[in-house]
């Protein structure tokens, strides 16, 4: 009987949507952001219009994208997610090809974190510039409505930028832990199938 072949190093889990739209929303935010900050409103509309286009599109691609893109590949149990957080209080954190527990939460916190700043962001276009989707709320809405809705929107900018520097943490974090570059992971879409002896690896 021939032998079989080992089992290849790595494999591709994060498909070629899922690179770009991560890498494009963090240069769209980026340029958002400071577009706020040196008060360039045209451009931060046009910018923000197109996150909200990414963002929609990454929304869709969770129910019919490649598996490990899917929101069901990666909706854990509380016990799954207690477990994984007791695995890297032990030293030995179980290993996941696609979102571990803990990035899970993330990802989600992120995804509703831009869709509020979205919302937050349209409505104040219709009750400022009097324009955009919204435009319809703009009659509806006081002006200290409006723009509690405004300071609402820089809040949560704010915390998208304290989120995102956790999100940022957390993959070096788990890079040292588990011994495989996870950012490098989003450029080349491939992640170890092979993991330490002391670690385990989850699929899900």
């Amino acid at each position: 009987m021939a032998a079989q072949p080992n089992p290849p190093d790595s494999v591709i889990v994060w498909d070629k949507f899922v690179r770009v739209f991560h890498w494009s929303l963090v240069t769209g935010f980026a340029c958002a952001y400071l577009s706020a900050e040196f008060n360039v409103i045209d451009l931060h509309e046009i910018v923000g219009y197109g996150l909200i286009f990414l963002l929609l599109s990454r929304i869709v691609w969770g129910f019919i994208g490649s598996p490990y893109a899917r929101f069901a590949s990666f909706l854990f149990p509380l016990r799954t997610t207690l477990n994984y957080v007791q695995s890297l209080r032990s030293g030995e954190p179980a290993h996941y090809l696609g979102h571990n527990p803990l990035g899970a939460i993330m990802v989600f916190t992120l995804l509703l974190g831009l869709g509020s700043l979205f919302i937050t962001g349209l409505i104040t276009l219709a009750g400022i510039e009097f324009e955009g989707p919204l435009l319809l709320l703009a009659n509806r809405l006081s002006d200290s409505q409006t723009y509690l809705i405004q300071n609402t929107h820089e809040i949560i900018s704010t915390v998208m930028l304290v989120l995102i520097f956790l999100h940022v943490a957390g993959a070096i974090s788990a890079s040292i832990q588990h011994k495989e570059n996870l950012i490098l992971s989003m450029f080349t879409g491939r992640k170890r199938t092979q993991v330490n002896s002391a670690n385990h690896t989850e699929e899900k």
